[in-house]
This record gives structure tokens, C-alpha cells and sequence, in this order.
């Protein structure tokens, strides 16, 4: 199913009316050394430069999602926030269709984060728009500790998110998911280059057409930073995407909707055909937008839509 296309945010996305840098320089002051107005006066940070956008991202968290404290290593992958907000609240749209259009709410709502990062943004934004509690998930070990000082370090997330490393680098829900857990949904923003080099050659042109570099001669830099396993893997985001789809089936009856951001629209035709061969009983194209950016997730589930109002009855009936 594709949904229709959409060329802006989220209507509950907290950023569609873009950064209120006055705002966000009150709540944290070092941001004020990134921002200038650009060559057409529009007061802005240089989005090339990694440190102003680590910068920014720190004082949108601080200011919008009840944190105190937020830091991640240099070259650890730091997302921009409005699109990821948007893939939290398209994903509680979801949950509320097999809920009488009404968002399940609190803690007891438990979502799992595949790949949760250093950054952990949806946890953070799960959390404190909705009050969902995560299981994160990493196969890098300095993401996890990261991930658990920042959870220790804020009221938000201290009973809310829970970190696990994935010690198998071919396992995607293995190991993770335990016995007797079920999670409304899982969350993946997955590793979308084939290579190194493809993740080089894509960053060069999001520079050049910044005006940041003028040969291939020049040293690229990713501004928003990413490790190995957090950029690129073997075959890219859809054999990443069509694998989770294989080991999905193992765990069906433990998630209610698995979910997965797809960066490259060529990516779907492969994801589609997993889905058919694994028999699903319904997946979704969900499309997001952010300016001129267009982004989706795909959302694949074994329960039919009766069994699905069920399962989230049976979930918010809990205590959390």
C-alpha cells in the first residue's frame, strides 16, 4: 500500500515551523557561536559544519524533550531531529488505526529500537511525546555505555529505556528480544550505503551543493557524523531491511508492527518481494517529508487487524 505524498512535517512534529534559534540560544548559550545569518539573511547554522549540527541537535533536546543532559562522541551519527520526530509520530498514527484512532499512550507501550545509537532520538522523542518505554539495541559497545550515561543522566529515561549490545553482527532481533516480551513495535533506522566509499561519494555531493567543496581532491567530512555499522553495511538498507524481514518471522507473534526507515525509494521493490515471500499478513509505505526531502518507513505485521486491537487492549489495560 503507498501512501500519498507528503511535503511537509508531521502536524504534531514540534520543529514544522522550523529552529526558534532566540529560543534555543536562551536554553543552551553555546549555540549562539554557530549561528549567522547566511548569504540570504536567514539567521542559520552552517549544517557542514558537524559541531553546529551536534550543537543544534543538543539544544532542540534540551529544550523540546526534557532532557539535562545530552553528548555523544565526535564521529558517532547525529541525526536531524525533525525527521526523526516525524517517524515517531507517523508510527503512533499506525498504532492508534488498530486502536479506535486513538494513540496508545504511557509506559506500558514498549518499543524496540534496533540500532538505537549513541543518540538514542527515538527513545528520547518516544518517551517524552507519547511516554512509550524502548528496549535499545547496538552491536557497538561505546554506543551502548554512551546511550546508558545519557538514560542515567536524565529523569525522562532512567525506568523507561533499557540498552542491549547485540553481540551477533549477523543477528537482528536474536538475542534481544527475550521470551515472553512484546513490543506494540520495533523501530530501525538501518545502515543505507553499500560501502564506505558510497557513503563518501553521497556526503560529497550534499557538500558541493553547499558550496563546501570544489574537486573530488577535497577532504569530506560527515556532518552528521556515523560509525561503520551505522552507515554502511554488505548490499545497503534493503538487504539490511529484507534480512530483518527473514528473522521477523521467527519473532511474529512478540511484535505487533515491525518498522523500518527506507531512505532510497529504488530500495522498495526489494523490500516488497521479502515481504510477499515471508507472507505477511499486511505491510504499509508510510511517507514522511522534510522540506525538500522525501523519506518513508515500511510496516509489515503477522496480525490481522481484529488480532491487532486485541493485542493493544490487552497492552493498555496493563499497568505501566
Amino acid at each position: 500500500m503507498q501512501s500519498v505524498k507528503k511535503t511537509v512535517l508531521h502536524h504534531r512534529n514540534k520543529h514544522i515551523n522550523g529552529y526558534p534559534f532566540d529560543l534555543l540560544i536562551k536554553t543552551l548559550p553555546e549555540l549562539a557561536n554557530f549561528v549567522k545569518p547566511n548569504q540570504f539573511g536567514r539567521v542559520t547554522i552552517d549544517f557542514a559544519d558537524p559541531l553546529a549540527v551536534k550543537t543544534l541537535n543538543k539544544a532542540l533536546l534540551l529544550h523540546y524533550y526534557q532532557l539535562s543532559y545530552w553528548d555523544i562522541p565526535d564521529n558517532y551519527l547525529c541525526p536531524p531531529i525533525p525527521g526523526r520526530a516525524d517517524y515517531i509520530h507517523y508510527l503512533a498514527d499506525l498504532l492508534a488505526q488498530d486502536n479506535q484512532n486513538q494513540t496508545p499512550i504511557g509506559k506500558q507501550v514498549r518499543i524496540l529500537d534496533i540500532g538505537v545509537g549513541a543518540n538514542i532520538i527515538y527513545p528520547i522523542i518516544g518517551c517524552a511525546e507519547y511516554g512509550w518505554s524502548f528496549v535499545g539495541s547496538d552491536i557497538n559497545p561505546t554506543s551502548i555505555k554512551v546511550a546508558s550515561l545519557i538514560t542515567k543522566s536524565n529523569d525522562l529515561l532512567k525506568n523507561t529505556l533499557q540498552c542491549r549490545l547485540q553481540l551477533n553482527s549477523e543477528a537482528i532481533f536474536e538475542n534481544i528480544i527475550q521470551p515472553n516480551e512484546f513490543y506494540l513495535a520495533s523501530v530501525c533506522n538501518p545502515p543505507f550505503h553499500r560501502s564506505e566509499q558510497e557513503a563518501h561519494a553521497t556526503a560529497y555531493t550534499k557538500l558541493q551543493k553547499l558550496g563546501k567543496v570544489n574537486s573530488t581532491k577535497d577532504k569530506v567530512i560527515l556532518n552528521f557524523g556515523g560509525q561503520h555499522a551505522e552507515l554502511w553495511c554488505k548490499g545497503g538498507e534493503s538487504a539490511f531491511i529484507a534480512r530483518m524481514i527473514t528473522e521477523s518471522v521467527k519473532y511474529k507473534t512478540q511484535c505487533l508492527w515491525f518498522t523500518s526507515l527506507v531512505s532510497k525509494k529504488e530500495s522498495l521493490s526489494i523490500i516488497k518481494k521479502q515481504l510477499k515471500n515471508v507472507a505477511v499478513t499486511e505491510y504499509k509505505i508510510v511517507a514522511m517529508a522534510q522540506g525538500q526531502k522525501i523519506s518513508r518507513f515500511v510496516a509489515w505485521t503477522f496480525f490481522n487487524p481484529k488480532e491487532r486491537e486485541m493485542q493493544i487492549q490487552r497492552v493498555e489495560q496493563r499497568t505501566s
